[in-house]
């Protein structure tokens, strides 16, 4: 005990108010000491400041002084002596988001323990967002993140809870390139089915696609078989299901939100580029592939034109636009649902699957399994609150949480 700190580490505790910080460096500035590390967060007006410092000669006086500061804050105070300096993070750095609606103490029980029994750290845990869903951001040392995303994803599918696992580094932060797959994904529903309806044949079209997209048929012999199903219908069907598509809540507020930061996006669909091209233009989406159907004569013909966009399709769409744009493929964000989005999945630096068959979130990198797009930007470390206030400059009013 006799022994001289290296290091204090001095944590406030107590009812927040302004003034409390100030005061607390105005006593460390009088001690003249150099700050190595500062922490600070504000839960429901309780206030939680860490600052750690290299210890003085009279390191005790300085205690004191703090204490005495702390107290006429009506502030709890500890003062731990430390041993050598603030050292760097250990390796293995990642970023996981968990996300619940609700999410429960004891879901966030058992992604900490799984956390520990792995010999990673949580270092850090940030609130991203809490309504309509609660977002926390865990930053997590000590395992590479490869290692930690299969056990934490089993540990997720089992508590009923969204996670992503993501490596901490610059990627994060740049600009990225989004790739989305259409049906079910960025829009409610399935094109085909939709067409289907005007032929009679939607039942049958929704079984089949139903197959596909849990990977149990060929996608490019079913997308022919259910085409074929819609030879004769009116090319004016297309406009009235077009009208008539609802896309996924979230989506705008996806795309205005990271168009904002600079982002790229673009939309690759194993259904039809007579709606996905018309999608693009009015949500302002830089690239669209997909399919073309034959019209002849105002008529769909059965057939489509062209080569099939179809799974290894999408992955090549995924590499052609991020080239085109000048970003590496890890820099490349893919989402879908479908068996057909495997290899695009597989492909981006970040593959979420959203609202996807078993096999795909299996597959993922994370899974996002929530109604809403946007919640997407919580994994890309966007909190609600950002969100708002964004659009509240730009005159766009966002519903108001519950109390």
């Amino acid at each position: 005990m006799d022994e001289e700190p290296k290091t204090l580490l001095i944590t406030i505790t107590g009812k927040d108010r302004p003034g409390v910080t100030a005061a607390i460096f105005a006593t460390l500035a009088a001690a003249g000491v150099e700050v190595l590390d500062i922490e600070q967060i504000v839960l429901r007006r309780r206030l939680v400041l860490g600052v750690l410092v290299a210890a003085p000669r009279d390191w005790k006086r300085l205690r004191t002084a703090v204490e005495q500061t702390a107290a006429g804050l009506d502030m709890q105070v500890e003062v731990e002596r430390g041993q050598g300096d603030n050292k760097p993070r250990r390796f293995g750095r990642s970023h996981v988001t968990v996300i619940g609606a609700p999410l429960k103490a004891s879901a966030m029980s058992a992604i900490a323990g799984r956390i520990a029994d792995a010999g990673a750290n949580i270092d850090r845990m940030e609130r991203m967002a809490r309504y309509p869903v609660t977002a926390i951001d865990l930053a997590i040392s000590g395992v590479e993140p490869e290692v930690l995303r299969p056990l934490l994803a089993a540990e997720a599918a089992s508590q009923g809870l969204d996670i992503a696992v993501q490596p901490a580094n610059l990627l994060r932060r740049s600009m990225r390139l989004i790739v989305m797959d259409v049906d079910s994904t960025l829009i409610q529903g399935e094109v085909i089915e939709m067409l289907a309806a005007h032929a009679g044949c939607e039942r049958e079209v929704a079984e089949v696609t139903e197959r596909a997209m849990a990977g149990e048929l060929d996608f490019e012999e079913s997308l022919r078989s259910r085409v074929a199903l819609l030879e004769g219908v009116p090319a004016s069907a297309i406009d009235e299901v077009y009208d008539a598509i609802e896309l996924a809540p979230g989506a705008r507020t996806l795309v205005r939100v990271l168009r904002r930061l600079g982002y790229r996006f673009a939309i690759v669909s194993g259904g039809f580029s007579q709606i996905t091209d018309r999608l693009a233009a009015e949500l302002g989406i830089h690239y669209s592939r997909a399919n073309e159907l034959e019209i002849v004569d105002g008529v769909l013909t059965g057939r489509v034109v062209g080569e099939v966009v179809d799974r290894a399709g999408k992955a090549r769409a995924l590499r052609e636009f991020a080239a085109d744009i000048g970003v590496p493929v890890e820099a490349t964000i893919a989402i879908g649902d479908g068996a057909n989005d495997l290899d695009m999945l597989n492909a981006a630096g970040l593959g979420i699957a959203y609202n996807a068959k078993p096999l795909v979130r299996s597959a993922a990198d994370a899974s996002v399994n929530v109604p809403y797009l946007d919640t997407i930007l919580y994994v890309l470390g966007i909190t609600r609150e950002e969100i708002e206030a964004a659009d509240a400059e730009a005159g766009i009013v966002t519903p108001a949480p519950p109390v």
